[in-house]
């Protein structure tokens, strides 16, 4: 019985440097999004985070839009945001897999995010997810990703400056050792 159970959950990690978070929302069931949204953003801002939001036309669109930030942009990490609900075609399923391994790939890659796509059989249940008052798992999505920031800032450093490119990065050019060797 699920609903007696307990969960662990682990501490928000605290920054000695700023982070900047993407949520890209799929807001195709609106008032579900706006809740998983708001949830994302208390999170994110009780850890002393900034954020940029941006919205897409379903959740298939969420890992292309933070595969295109994570190349092109500076942001720590990515917070996926949306609601699938299983409806009477195997459209579910294709959205439900691609959409999970889209982020799934993009993690591998070192994108730290959080994925907050509710994949629900109804809506009660997606209501439920989304409360902000209990689970919100775009609250949870967040946390995910500030987690996984965490963790990368511990074991790499950061590679990426807050709202800017850093100018001073060299490049090594492969190749024979003839010419310049940095570009």
């Amino acid at each position: 019985m699920a609903g007696s159970e307990t969960h662990h959950t682990l501490p928000t990690p605290r920054f000695d440097k700023p982070v900047k978070l993407l949520i890209v929302v799929a807001p195709y069931y609106k008032d579900i999004a706006d809740n998983l949204l708001a949830g994302a953003r208390a999170a994110i801002e009780a850890a002393g985070g900034t954020h940029e939001t941006v919205e897409v036309p379903g959740a298939l669109e969420i890992p292309s839009a933070i595969a295109l930030a994570h190349r092109m942009s500076n942001y720590d990490g990515y917070v996926a945001l949306g609601c699938v609900i299983r409806g009477e075609t195997t459209h579910y399923e294709t959205v439900c897999n691609d959409s999970s391994r889209g982020l799934t790939l993009l993690g591998l890659q070192g994108a730290c995010l959080g994925n907050g796509i509710l994949t629900v059989e109804n809506r009660d249940q997606a209501v439920v997810r989304a409360d902000a008052q209990g689970q919100n798992k775009g609250g949870g999505a967040a946390e995910a990703a500030l987690h996984l920031i965490a963790l990368a800032r511990k074991w790499g450093g950061a590679t990426k400056g807050v709202g800017f490119k850093p100018a001073s990065e060299s490049f090594r050019i492969a190749g024979d050792n003839e010419g310049p060797a940095t570009a």
